[in-house]
This record gives C-alpha cells, sequence and structure tokens, in this order.
C-alpha cells in the first residue's frame, strides 16, 4: 500500500480509488481467465498482480 502524507484530500481519494480500480481490473481478467480455460472460477489467483502489473508496464510504459 502506498504511503502519503499528503494533506489534499483530492490526492489521497485519487491513490484510493486508484488502488481500486487497479485490484478490479485484476480480479476481472483472473476471472476471465480461469473461466476460459476451466469454465470455472475458484478462489485462487492463477493470475498474479505482479503479472498484471508488469503487463501494464510494458504496454504503456508506466511504473
Amino acid at each position: 500500500m502506498a504511503k502519503t502524507t499528503s494533506k489534499d484530500f483530492v490526492l489521497r481519494f485519487f491513490y484510493f480509488a486508484f488502488a481500486c480500480l487497479l485490484y478490479s481490473l485484476w480480479r476481472l481478467v483472473d476471472h476471465l481467465v480461469q473461466v476460459f480455460f476451466t469454465d470455472t472460477c475458484g478462489d485462487d489467483p492463477w493470475v498474479t498482480m505482479h503479472d498484471v502489473l508488469t503487463s501494464l508496464k510494458k504496454r504503456t510504459g508506466v511504473g
């Protein structure tokens, strides 16, 4: 979790919203991969967050 000492509410809210969006994207990708390969979805992730962040970094150059 990123730490910030900023008192700016907008910046802190942006960090929170971005983290929620990134987590939701990861869970969606993991769910779609599991359903595509097995037609079921389990609790254990197949696609790790590291995989998602590495892919985003390669495609966008951000990070």
